[in-house]
């Protein structure tokens, strides 16, 4: 509960507490007043502001200042998160403009933060479709569905392996401080003509714009060139440094305006004084405490990752392990197989080779008959014509007869040899197959513990306990100067990478530019388009006009 004597830091820092925030020069308690914003100020009762009389009043606790270079200035990582979740909110709610590729570029980073790596098996198709990640403009420009837009944001999102959380979100921050609204705050003015302006006030320094163009600004007054910076009533001025300048006035809509405004020039151009200093002993001890766990985090990395990539060895091995006991089972199953057929077909020419030699012998013993009663009739006297023909018509049949039976006779050996031989060769099969058998199942003996429900890995495997042993070796063994070329190694990789950021955004550009909707660009699509095709960038412009 609120102390009636609590004065704007009491509250400030309590809610900095809560968070473990230290880097609290870039925030404040935002509250709104007759539509005009308002910051609580520190050394001010709270009640004494000029606070709405509803209740319960609310205070929003926001950045009110913004860095140059997020990843050189915002050291703690619950910073970078603020600002991550603040920048990402402007961008959606449309009050920072970002041109669609970009929009893409940035919610791929977004979905890294939230979800992790990609994984195909867990990031089906439709797993973005109740995300907000792309600006409504965005959308609105392009005819294309929703399943289109995801599958270009997980394209760019699968690239991003390997990425922790405050990674991503530092790479989001990193692309969006290049984007020319971030940062800025906007003021309606008048200049002594009358002509209606716009004012903007950022980390960089003072920018008059154009009402309809806040893209680009006309004139710019870096913080290190103003000598000063005063109101009177709803006046304001802008001093150079440089005398032979002429002297900026303008006026604001309400007194209320110019205090705010005030507010932020000073905070603005203390912090841009303080960048350009030594870093206090405050500042040293955070980054290297930021240095130091960002170091630990790295090397917990490098753990889960190989333990998560011996876990993945020794489940391919597992599974390669069953695939191959359930290869010797279908061979074991088949060689039975084979053997059974084997064994039945010997006993089956054995016998028909038995039968064979019988008719064989009966054969034979027929045709010895024939013979004997062929020789018997040749001996007997023939007394009549008639009788000899006809002796000799029986004579010549029983002739017939007995080469016939001797033909068949010795095919039927024949015959037999051949079903001898088949056999033989059966039985040599059956050999073969019982060998093959025996030696299918002295392979599969040591694959036995496999047939449980869960297979059981070799022994030969290293355990996690050994891995453990040897990360904790890993763990004493690293130190801080390995560790450090590790990271300036990335460090280089990304400004490698970087060189194709723009040759990927300008790819996806043009990809969907076929699908681009003219007529529903807004004025700050087509001068953004203006800008892009000048080559003017934010930085080089306020460099142009300052």
């Amino acid at each position: 509960s609120l102390q009636v004597k609590w004065k704007g830091k009491d509250l400030f820092d309590l809610v900095c507490r809560t968070l473990g925030l230290r880097e609290t020069w870039f925030f404040g308690l935002q509250y709104t007043i007759k539509d005009t914003v308002a910051w609580l100020k520190m050394d001010k009762k709270v009640l004494d502001h000029d606070v709405p009389t509803e209740e319960p009043v609310t205070f929003h606790f926001l950045a009110k200042f913004y860095p140059e270079n997020a990843e050189e200035e915002l050291v703690q990582e619950i910073t970078q998160h603020l600002f991550f979740l603040q920048v990402k909110k402007q961008i959606l709610d449309e009050k920072i403009y970002c041109p669609p590729e970009a929009s893409v570029l940035l919610a791929s980073y977004a979905v890294q933060a939230k979800y992790g790596d990609y994984d195909p098996n867990v990031h089906k198709r439709g797993f973005l479709a109740q995300e907000e990640l792309l600006p409504k403009r965005v959308i609105n420009l392009y005819q294309m569905t929703p399943e289109m837009w995801e599958e270009r944001i997980t394209a760019w999102y699968a690239e991003h392996r390997g990425r922790a959380r405050d990674e991503a979100e530092m790479e989001y921050l990193k692309i969006a401080q290049d984007l020319e609204m971030y940062g800025v705050n906007y003021f309606a003015i008048r200049n002594k003509k009358g002509t209606e302006l716009l004012l903007g006030v950022d980390a960089l320094g003072l920018h008059i714009y154009d009402p309809d163009n806040r893209l680009t600004p006309k004139i710019s007054f870096p913080w290190n060139e103003i000598r000063n910076i005063s109101y009177s009533d709803k006046e304001f001025t802008i001093k150079p440094l440089d005398k032979k300048i002429d002297v900026f006035k303008f006026n604001s809509s309400k007194l209320r305006v110019n205090k705010l405004i005030l507010q932020l020039c000073i905070g603005n151009h203390d912090l841009f004084m303080r960048r350009r200093k030594a870093d206090s002993l405050e500042v040293q001890q955070m980054k290297a405490q930021a240095r130091e766990e960002k170091a630990r985090k790295q090397m917990e990395r490098q753990r889960l990752a190989r333990e998560k990539q011996m876990r993945e060895e020794a489940e391919r091995t597992r599974d390669e392990l069953e695939r191959r006991l359930m290869q010797l089972k279908e061979e074991a199953t088949m060689a039975n197989e084979a053997l059974m057929r084997s064994e039945e077909t010997a006993d089956l020419l054995a016998e028909k080779a038995q039968i064979t030699e019988e008719e064989a012998k009966l054969l034979a013993q027929k045709a010895a008959e024939a013979e004997q009663e062929m020789q018997r009739i040749k001996a007997t006297a023939i007394r009549t014509e008639e009788e000899k023909r006809l002796m000799e018509q029986k004579v010549l049949e029983a002739e017939m007869l007995a080469l016939k039976m001797a033909e068949e006779s010795e095919r039927r050996a024949k015959e037999a040899d051949q079903l001898k031989q088949d056999l033989q060769e059966a039985r040599e099969s059956e050999r073969r197959a019982k060998q093959k058998l025996l030696e299918i199942t002295s392979k599969s003996s040591y694959t036995q513990p496999m047939n449980s429900s869960t297979p059981a890995l070799p022994t030969d495997l290293p355990s996690f306990n050994l891995i453990n042993e040897s990360l904790a070796f890993d763990f004493k063994d690293t130190d801080m100067k390995r560790l450090s070329m590790e990271i300036e190694k990335e460090k280089v990789e990304y400004m490698e990478k970087s060189k194709h950021l723009q040759e990927q955004l300008n790819e996806l550009k043009t990809e969907i530019e076929a699908l681009k909707l003219k007529e529903r660009e807004t004025a700050l699509d087509i001068l953004h388009n203006e800008n892009a095709s000048r080559g003017n960038s934010k930085h080089n412009t306020i460099k142009k006009v300052s």
